[in-house]
């Protein structure tokens, strides 16, 4: 004979799921840090991209052309310069839309920063990439993550927070009670 085991849940337990595309209100100042983040790395990326292209590297360019220190070809300046735009966009919009592209894109370079170190003296080294190329896109990756996650995530995040209310509605309802009284 099979039972069947029920199990009971206090109501103030509820698992409470926050997605990554919640709404954040327009006018929150968690917006501006986003866009700040966007904006700061759209820029670095965009000027290396166009000094880039405006040296007249080669495509696929492996020697030793170098951009403030970094080397560089056409392809690299190219993507340099498409991802510089799109975290443009990124500001433009501001909001969760910053915040995630800041995010995904942190990830990117993250991962890109590592893909680079396997390819470092392969033929496979299509971007031209060298020891300082890797630890740029790590440098870059985790500031876009850093921007992107910044009052999204942590321990301590104020009560007015948007996404500690996400996370806390009975608490957050409690107190918009207590204030009202």
């Amino acid at each position: 004979m099979a039972s069947t085991q029920h199990t009971h849940h206090a109501p103030h337990a509820k698992a409470h799921r926050v997605l990554l595309d919640e709404h954040l209100p327009v006018d929150h100042h968690l917006s501006q840090v986003y866009r700040v983040g966007a904006g700061l790395m759209g820029l670095v990326l965009l000027a290396f991209g166009i000094l880039g292209l405006i040296d007249n590297i080669g495509f696929f360019n492996t020697g030793n052309a170098t951009i403030a220190g970094l080397n560089t070809n056409g392809a690299l300046s190219v993507l340099s310069v498409c991802i510089g735009l799109l975290l443009f966009v990124g500001m433009v919009i501001g909001g969760n839309f910053a915040s995630t592209l800041n995010m995904v894109l942190g990830v990117l370079f993250i991962l890109n920063g590592f893909l680079g170190l396997g390819f470092l003296d392969t033929e496979a080294n299509f971007l031209n990439f060298r020891i300082q190329n890797v630890l740029f896109s790590f440098v870059v990756g985790l500031l876009l993550m850093w921007f992107g996650m910044y009052g999204r995530v942590g321990s301590a995040l104020p009560h007015d927070n948007p996404y500690w209310k996400a996370r806390h509605p009975d608490e957050a309802a409690h107190e918009e009670q207590a204030r009202q009284r």
